[in-house]
């Protein structure tokens, strides 16, 4: 065999794993959300982690249950985001600044109400991320006009695409 053709099967095999657990734990998400049942509907759960009380919510289980609701969309969309290949996966960063935000505000036993003054705080995720997707699309629709180039070979000159994981993960940070 030629090193080309060793490469492409070893690139392959590599893509077909990744795809595989990708697809495996979006297949999850259905008994992950189910995982609030096998928690006791009281208001202090005694675990080996430690004591938690519930003072906000008066029953372990209806926190669970709302942290499940909020963690399984986070979950799916941090899958979407990491996977996505389009230029405009940054606006991706919103919802998911929104879900990070609610998880916490779950957690925070004072609140009054669970989502007020969520979009005080989403702010800055939202004044960096719109105008940046803004300026990437007219510099996209800027070039269609002046080149013959298709949108998905656009789409692709703008694309970051670092070479794994961790090299995407520090792209952010």
């Amino acid at each position: 065999m030629t090193k080309e053709r060793l490469k492409f099967q070893h690139t392959d095999r590599k893509s077909l794993v990744i795809g595989s657990i990708i697809a495996t734990l979006i297949a999850i998400t259905p008994f992950l959300y189910t995982l609030y049942k096998s928690v006791p509907d009281v208001k202090t759960w005694d675990t080996f982690f430690g004591i938690y009380e519930s003072n906000y919510y008066e029953s372990i289980h209806v926190l669970a249950w709302t942290l499940i609701t909020k963690f399984i969309p986070l979950f799916l969309l941090f899958i979407w985001f990491f996977t996505c290949k389009h230029w405009w996966y940054h606006t991706l960063l919103v919802p998911i600044a929104m879900y990070v935000f609610q998880i916490i505000q779950v957690f925070n036993d004072d609140l009054i109400f669970a989502e007020e003054n969520q979009v005080i705080y989403l702010l800055p995720v939202m004044a960096i991320v719109i105008p940046s997707i803004y300026l990437i699309r007219a510099r996209i629709f800027n070039k269609i006009n002046e080149a013959n180039k298709s949108l998905e070979e656009l789409e692709d000159e703008f694309k970051i695409s670092p070479k794994n994981f961790w090299a995407k993960i520090k792209q952010y940070f």
